[in-house]
């Protein structure tokens, strides 16, 4: 059955579109992003003959995928400015599909109404983790196939949100945060035995789009809605200073490039989580 959305939940969801509204979510999309749609959508199979779900969509990095792979895509997000882009982005490709305006806590559709449920680095950012789960495997037909890419703890982007997560009020009850998502352990204690994994497998993704570290981390704080959010909170309790710090300390540490002019280079890591829905 679909879960009752709660309503002391819709000022918290009202922030997390104005977060993900904020800066330019797409254009990081179009700067380094973009392979993570093509590997989630090869692993999980999404293609021809397939009704497929995005989930926490975006701007449809992997639902675009799929639909030129021949399935019949669904994207949903909450953030409709997101879809907005997405649109437009497939609209040029000329490649068709459906956009919905969605809560992945909360998601209008049938039971059972999907071959194959996706998720690229999007439904980890729902707030409560165990509804998002709960949902993805709702949606999903017994023996159809739920594909996940999140980032990791352990990774570039799991050490962002620690080092920025201190500049953040306290989390409302419940809520986890995203880069759980990139568990195993996580993942296993989340979906039970509605889903057997079939396989997980850490990979990361190299970005060498920037020529300096500095101008990596400054594409996160004029683009990316949690940072935006968190430099905010930062500004407002006199700690900006601290917060940069912070922050140059992240992109300085995984910098994997060899120290020279122009020769940044970063391999986040991201976990691939492929699974059956129990029948």
């Amino acid at each position: 059955m679909t879960q009752t959305k709660v309503p002391a939940d819709a000022d918290l969801k009202a922030r997390h579109r104005a977060m993900w509204a904020s800066g330019n979510y797409p254009d990081m999309v179009e700067t380094f992003l973009l392979p993570l749609g093509p590997r989630l959508v090869e692993a999980a199979g999404a293609g021809a003959g397939r009704r497929v779900l995005d989930v926490a969509a975006g701007t449809g990095n992997a639902a675009i995928v799929a639909a030129q792979r021949g399935a019949d895509v669904v994207a949903s997000d909450l953030t409709p400015e997101l879809l907005d882009a997405g649109r437009a982005r497939a609209q040029a490709l000329g490649v068709e599909l459906e956009w919905t305006t969605a809560d992945a806590e909360d998601l209008p559709f049938e039971d059972a109404s999907f071959d194959v449920v996706i998720s690229a680095i999007g439904a980890m950012f729902a707030p409560h983790h165990e509804r998002t789960a709960a949902e993805l495997t709702r949606v999903c037909r017994p023996g159809g196939t739920i594909g996940l890419l999140s980032w990791t703890p352990e990774g570039t982007i799991g050490s962002l949100f620690r080092a920025i997560g201190g500049f953040n009020p306290p989390p409302p009850a419940g809520v986890q945060p995203p880069p759980l998502w990139g568990s195993e352990v996580h993942l296993d204690a989340l979906f039970g035995d509605t889903v057997t994994w079939t396989s997980s497998t850490r990979d990361t993704l190299e970005v060498t789009a920037f020529p300096e570290r500095e101008a990596f981390a400054e594409h996160f704080v004029r683009r990316y809605g949690p940072t935006i959010a968190a430099r905010a909170n930062a500004v407002a309790s006199g700690r900006e200073a601290e917060f940069d710090t912070a922050l140059a300390g992240v992109f300085h540490t995984a910098d994997v490039g060899d120290g020279a002019a122009g020769a940044a280079r970063y391999e986040l890591e991201y976990l691939v989580s492929i699974g059956t829905r129990a029948t």
